[in-house]
Formats: structure tokens, sequence, C-alpha cells
């Protein structure tokens, strides 16, 4: 099952709100989703996001392929260069 890191889309007509979610690549953009790991509402000014860094963490290190938005959303908040650094000690740990 391949698993991606994506946002599904809320909110009434004209003021989106989205959802950051865990999915089966398969599913639909609104449909079933494995985990919510947080929001971004494009609205506000500033925009608004907010992620549960852990279980992002989490979910990249055991292959979950996040989509562009929602890669720059993990940018943003820092979650991807937490990311790198867990992998480069990973690494180090089995060499």
């Amino acid at each position: 099952m391949a698993v991606r890191i994506r946002l599904t889309r809320t909110g009434a007509k004209n003021q989106p709100f989205y959802r950051l979610v865990v999915a089966d690549s398969r599913s639909p953009r609104d449909g079933r989703f494995i985990e919510l790991l947080g929001y971004y509402n494009p609205t506000t000014e500033p925009a608004t996001v907010h992620v549960n860094e852990e279980r992002a963490l989490y979910w990249l290190l055991n292959g979950a392929k996040p989509s562009d938005t929602a890669k720059a959303l993990l940018k943003r908040t820092g979650v991807l260069e937490k990311y790198e650094e867990a992998r480069k000690e990973k690494v180090q740990q089995t060499d």
C-alpha cells in the first residue's frame, strides 16, 4: 500500500480549509484517510498552519511520501528539516 501525506479540502464555497492527512494513494482526495496530522487555513492573514510534528515524522520515517503542497507546508513548519536529521542519524547508526 502506497501511503501519501496530502491535503483534503473542507470548508464552504470560496472559503477553503484544508486538512493534512495520511491516506492510501488510491483513495480519492476527500475520501478515506488513515490519520489526521493537522490543518491549513489559507484565508487568514498570515495563513494558519498546524501540524502534529511527532506523527508527521513517524509517517515520513515509515515511508509516506508527501504531495508537493504538503511538502511545502511541512517545510514551512520545520518538520522536513527534522526528518532529514532523523534520517541521517538512522543511516549513521546502521553503518
